[in-house]
Parts: structure tokens; C-alpha cells; sequence
């Protein structure tokens, strides 16, 4: 069985994490991590290929022929007049005949230099450097995991325990037999089934985001993904299954990893989210911005709950990041509210590096091999609440981040 992703539209909507909240710095893997498939990432092969590409790229610039610095400069000033078209064609309103970009690529060659180069030399020079491209935005990866300012061993925003403002547990009250049975079973959440959420925990929203720290911006903050919105209702369809074991290669697979944890159960706790991140930002100054995180859950038991979160890259574990939250009475529910927290030098600079290719397939190339594994458990019982993998492309649409949904299943 095999599985592909529907495009469903989400539109999205003091920096510090919030009182409630003991996180711990982002934790780099130095070594062969428990709870990966092996030894950690080596960042000399973290591309989209295999480790024989470079054999790849050479035999393909030989079959391409010889690039003079006059041809390589006409096909760069190409790739900016003609842009990426999918399978249409151009039509060329002095002519009126329709060309792939490829053909227009080596027009345009022959045009300027007087030196012929074929369609399938043209579409052959752009994969070579279309790979090369990504192996140095890869290599470039590695970076400091520390937040500025923290040394590894500390934590940041730690909050004291909260004041028993509210009742550990429910008061226990006789009921008498005639009391259940004239009682009917109530329907069961709406949202069960239709979002992130078990009948103990769900997840209201997550959002990653880049805010400017100038207040001149006209839009000083933007959204990369997020999951939120409209309210559910039983109308709404339930969520698509896909088997969990399509996907265990994304992530680690030993201990801590995907597949320990779906057999560990509970299996109605696990889902996976495909999101269409939006790389297009109207911030000037990306540099000096802050880039964080905002998740918040609700329940109706008072709990601590322990986030993980471990961004992977070709299915092994770069760097994880843990918070604890303690539960706020609000509304008659127990809210679990991670706010701002930071994100880790790695994912800043992944964003940077991912934004700068020039195509959206070659963002899509590194994205293929790049997931975060997030697992909300009950710190005092180990209980997994939820478990979610993310798994990404770009977003194409202009209406920014989208996302869609789907519960993990083993057939």
C-alpha cells in the first residue's frame, strides 16, 4: 500500500517562554544517539542522493560537454528569464511557437554565444547543479545547537511549581444504580477522530513562526506552519489512516523512536502531519527576527506534561528540545500552554539556507529528507498522550501555510 498526500488550505492567522513552562536547551547529537538508526547525521552526505552522486555528477558533465565561462554565464542569465514551468510550454509572441524552458534555455545560449547546446545538455547541466546545490546547503549545517547565551547542562525559564489553586482529582460522590442507568452515554468529542486530540489530551494549536523586532514593519510577524482555525463540528469528515510503517524510515528507529513508541501504544494517540510550509516572508530584517514556537493543548485532567521534540534529518535525530508544562484551570478545562519558546540555531539556519535555492523542487529535495518527531507524554505516569510526525514541502499556494491530517494506523 502506498500512500500520497492531499493539499487541504489552513490560512494562518515579552519573547520568552512562558512561566508555565521548564524547557530544556536544544540537545545536539554528538555521538551514535540511543534512539537513532545508527551513528549520528554525517553532514558530508546529507543530500538528496546517494553516496555515489558525485560519480553521478561527473559522468553527467561529461556527457553534457564543456561549460565555458561564457556558456555557464548565458545559462544563469536564462534560468532568471525563464522561469520553472512544469510540463507547459512558452509561446514566443514574435514567432507563435510554443518551447519547454529547456529549449528556450539553449535558444537563448545559442543566441548569445553562438554555441549550440541541447535540450537534454541543458536539462542534464541543471541537475548536476541542482545537486551540488543542495550537498553545500547541507554541509553547511553545521552550525552551533545552543541558544546564544545558554551553556549545554542548563535550563531556561524555569518556572516554580504552581499554587494548588484547583483540586488534584474529582471529588468522589455515591451514585446509586437507578442514577447510571437512567444516565445515557454522551456522544464523544467532536473532535475525537477529526483532529490531533484523544479523549485525555488535544492539541488546540501549533503554529512556528518569524516575528520582526521592528515595530515599523507592516507585517512584523509571519507564519511558516500552523494548526488551528475553525471550530470542528460532526459534519466535518474523519481523518485519513496511513500506515505508520511507510514512515519509519523518516524517522529513529530504536529507542525513543517511531516505531517503539506506536507498539508501546496507545495507537489512538499517533498522527501525521504533511505541512505546505510558506517560505515567502514580507520581513525585511530576517536576520535580527525572532523565530519560535507556539503550542497550546487542552484536557479535562489535571496533569504535567513533558513535550519532546526531535528534528531528524534522513531519519536520525540532529537535535531534541524538552519542556514541561503545568496545567492552568481556565474555562472549566485544563489548559497546557507552550508560548514563544525558541527555536534551536539548527532550524534557524536550516530556514535560511532552504530559502536562498532558487527552486522550489530543490527546497523540496532537502525538505523530502527532513522531519520533526513531537511527543506529548504524562511526566509522572510515562504515558504517550500524543505523537506526532511532521513531515513537509513548500507551499506553492498564495494563500501561505497549509496542512492536512491523517491518523497512524498498522493494517
Amino acid at each position: 500500500m502506498t500512500w500520497q498526500f492531499s493539499q487541504h488550505q489552513d490560512i494562518g492567522s515579552g519573547s520568552v517562554v512562558s512561566p508555565g513552562t521548564i524547557s530544556s536547551p536544544w540537545t545536539p547529537v554528538t555521538g551514535p544517539p540511543a534512539d537513532s538508526n545508527g551513528p549520528g547525521p554525517d553532514t558530508k552526505n546529507l543530500d538528496v542522493g546517494d553516496v555515489s552522486d558525485d560519480e553521478k555528477d561527473m559522468s553527467a558533465a561529461d556527457a553534457e560537454g564543456v561549460w565555458s565561462p561564457d556558456i555557464e554565464q548565458s545559462f544563469q542569465e536564462a534560468l532568471a528569464i525563464y522561469p520553472p514551468c512544469g510540463r507547459r510550454k512558452i509561446i514566443l509572441s514574435d514567432e507563435g511557437k510554443m518551447y519547454g524552458r529547456n529549449e528556450l534555455i539553449a535558444r537563448y545560449i545559442k543566441l548569445r554565444t553562438g554555441k549550440t547546446r541541447t535540450r537534454k545538455q541543458v536539462s542534464s547541466h541543471i541537475q548536476v547543479l541542482a545537486r551540488r546545490k543542495l550537498r553545500e546547503i547541507q554541509a553547511k549545517l553545521k552550525v552551533q545547537f545552543w541558544q546564544p547565551g545558554l551553556q549545554p547542562g542548563t535550563s531556561q525559564d524555569v518556572k516554580p511549581f504552581p499554587q494548588s489553586s484547583y483540586p488534584a482529582g474529582k471529588p468522589s460522590t455515591a451514585v446509586s444504580q437507578s442514577d447510571v442507568g437512567a444516565l445515557q452515554a454522551p456522544h464523544p468529542p467532536v473532535w475525537e477522530g477529526r483532529a490531533i486530540a484523544t479523549h485525555k489530551l488535544r492539541l488546540v494549536e501549533f503554529s512556528a513562526f518569524m516575528e520582526s523586532q521592528n515595530r515599523d514593519e507592516p507585517y512584523p510577524r509571519h507564519l511558516f506552519v500552523h494548526i488551528g482555525g475553525p471550530a470542528l463540528s460532526y459534519a466535518d469528515p474523519l481523518l485519513e489512516a496511513v500506515d505508520v510503517r511507510q514512515i519509519y524510515d523518516k524517522f529513529p528507529e530504536k529507542k525513543g523512536g517511531l516505531k517503539e513508541l506506536y507498539d508501546k501504544g496507545p495507537q489512538n494517540a499517533f498522527f501525521l502531519v504533511k505541512f505546505w510550509a510558506d517560505l515567502n516572508s514580507n520581513i525585511q530584517d530576517e536576520a535580527g527576527a525572532f523565530y519560535g514556537v507556539t503550542s497550546q493543548y487542552e484536557s479535562n485532567e489535571n496533569m504535567t506534561i513533558t513535550c519532546s521534540t526531535k528534528v531528524c534529518s534522513f531519519g536520525k535525530q540532529v537535535v531534541e528540545k524538552v519542556e514541561t508544562e503545568y496545567a492552568r484551570y481556565e474555562g472549566g478545562k485544563f489548559i497546557y500552554r507552550i508560548h514563544r519558546s525558541p527555536m534551536c540555531e539548527y532550524m534557524i539556519n536550516f530556514i535560511h539556507k532552504l530559502k536562498h535555492l532558487p527552486e522550489k523542487y530543490m527546497m523540496n529535495s532537502v525538505l523530502e529528507n527532513f522531519t520533526i518527531l513531537q511527543v506529548v507524554s504524562n511526566r509522572d505516569t510515562q504515558e504517550t498522550l500524543l505523537c506526532t510526525a511532521y513531515v513537509f514541502e513548500v507551499s506553492t499556494s498564495e494563500h501561505g501555510a497549509q496542512h492536512h491530517i491523517y491518523r497512524l494506523v498498522k493494517d
